[in-house]
């Protein structure tokens, strides 16, 4: 389909940019790419370990919105069919590459302290990220379906193919490592009695 027959479309008019897509106009086909390169890309970096990942998820989740255009509803906004697209592809690139090595893991690997959602608050989407970014993929991933991208827990099981106690347990652990990331890395936000607030509502 790609580097196809000259298909006339406007930049500014998106349906005739599909169209041309899916008749195989190349410029088209580049057009579109640029536009949603930054937006595709942010999405596969939120589920990858490197760069290098992220780009081979990026590239494939295109591969994938080109080869299924045709299904695409106009009715519908494309930025959502496409971050479907990009995530499901980053997720099943999670699935084959680490095989749920990080799976077996001990659930007492990390305490579980009270979380403080006006702390969240006090801190940009952007930092938020870059903390997420240190939390293990198992755990990771299953936060970002949920916070960022708005699926619920049994969608989830059904990407990551894990029982859906599982997500949910995966998810309170996502959030206890990020309280502590977020108290290493900007400890005023947390009141000096924190430790001992958290350690004794565990206690219950």
């Amino acid at each position: 389909m790609l580097f196809g027959r000259k298909i006339s479309f406007s930049e500014n008019d998106f349906n005739s940019v599909v169209a041309a897509c899916i008749a195989g106009n190349s410029q088209a086909q580049r057009h579109l790419y640029k536009q949603f390169f930054g937006y595709s890309k942010s999405i596969c970096l939120r589920y990858t370990a490197t760069t290098e990942e992220a780009e081979e998820v990026l590239n494939e989740g295109f591969l994938k919105v080109f080869n299924n255009l045709e299904k695409y509803d106009c009715n519908h906004p494309f930025k959502a069919w496409l971050r479907t697209i990009m995530v499901n592809t980053a997720i099943s690139y999670y699935r084959k590459h680490k095989k749920h090595s990080e799976d077996v893991i001990a659930l007492e690997d990390a305490p579980y302290p009270k979380f403080e959602e006006d702390v969240i608050s006090q801190i940009t989407a952007d930092e938020i990220l870059q903390l997420i970014q240190q939390i293990k993929p198992v755990y990771k991933n299953v936060f970002l379906l949920y916070v960022v991208d708005g699926y619920n827990h049994r969608e989830i099981a059904d990407l990551l193919q894990i029982n859906e106690a599982t997500v949910r347990s995966h998810y309170v652990r996502a959030r206890a490592r990020l309280q502590h990331l977020i108290k290493q890395y900007y400890p005023n936000l947390f009141p000096s009695d924190w430790a001992v607030k958290s350690f004794r509502g565990n206690e219950n």
